[in-house]
Formats: C-alpha cells, sequence, structure tokens
C-alpha cells in the first residue's frame, strides 16, 4: 500500500525531486534488517530480472552506470547487507538496526532506495528517493517511473514471501 516516508528515516532530509514510500505488514516482529536487505534482491520474479537486464544494455550506450559482470546469486551468497557492499547498482550506503539505505551517483541522477522496519506498527517501508541532475536524468526519470510503479509493489509482496517463509 502506497504510504509517507517514515519520520525517523535516513532520507528525510536529502534533497529529492522524487519521492515514494510503500508498505506491507509483517507476520513476524523479530526480523533482523539483514534479512530485509538480502530478500530484497532475492524476492524479484524473473520479468523484473529481464526488465534490469534490458535496461543495462540500453543505458550503456549513453554512458551511464551499469552493475559489474558476476551472478546475483554469486554476489548474494556472501552478502553481509554491510557498509560498502553492493549488488548489481545497490551499495550499502548505511545500515542501522531498523533501516538499511542502498544507492547509487550517477551523473544523470542519484538514488537511494530505504527499506525501514517500523516494529511500533510491524511494517516493512520501501522507499525510493532520486535527486536528479540534469536532462538526461530528468527523461530516465520520465521513462522509468511507469516500471518502478509496478515493480516495487511486485518486490515487496516476493520480499514478504521471503522473510515470512524463513
Amino acid at each position: 500500500m502506497k504510504t509517507s516516508l517514515p519520520a525517523a528515516s535516513a532520507l528525510q532530509n536529502l534533497p529529492k525531486d522524487y519521492l515514494d514510500s510503500y508498505a506491507a505488514t509483517l507476520n513476524a516482529s523479530d526480523i533482523a534488517i539483514e534479512q530485509v536487505g538480502k530478500a530484497f534482491f532475492t524476492a524479484s520474479p524473473a520479468w523484473v530480472d529481464q526488465l534490469l537486464v534490458l535496461r543495462n544494455r540500453l543505458v550503456a550506450f549513453v554512458g551511464l552506470k551499469v552493475p559489474n559482470a558476476g551472478t546475483k546469486e554469486d554476489v548474494l551468497r556472501n552478502f553481509k547487507c554491510e557498509f560498502g557492499e553492493s549488488v548489481a547498482l545497490f551499495n550499502v550506503i548505511s545500515k542501522t538496526e531498523n533501516e538499511v539505505i542502498f544507492g547509487e551517483d550517477d551523473n544523470h541522477l542519484d538514488f537511494r532506495v530505504s527499506l525501514f522496519l517500523d516494529r511500533q506498527n510491524n511494517l516493512l517501508v520501501v522507499s525510493t528517493l532520486v535527486k536528479i541532475h540534469n536532462t538526461l536524468g530528468r527523461f530516465y526519470m520520465f521513462a522509468i517511473k511507469p516500471f518502478h510503479k509496478m515493480i516495487v509493489p511486485t518486490i515487496i509482496k516476493g520480499m514478504m514471501y521471503e522473510i515470512n517463509k524463513a
């Protein structure tokens, strides 16, 4: 469900041109933020992974960053959700007991994804923040936004499955 950025999120005071947040109810209260961070990457269905492959092929032609070689499974095998680690273009920017923030800075835009555990209300809130730098960034956001609005709820649904089966 659509919601607002949690007041305690580290994204709260960052400059932004785009922000959205979605929430899902958790079945358990003893979930570790590392479990949530890993679920973010294991929860996407094959069609989302294929869209990202297509995205990477297309944007490489205009000089945007693309992930390093290596399969997601290989990277996730040793992923601890610690500062400095990365999966594709998602670098761990910060981590606390209740929030992990992934992101990347590029010449066209910077993005952050917050996975926030609202333990008081037993919710997972996934927020995306984008700061656009130039015309290429505005064009990219225009093109990607409809997909983003489909993909994020789909990933959250998958995350709930991953987290609740553990």
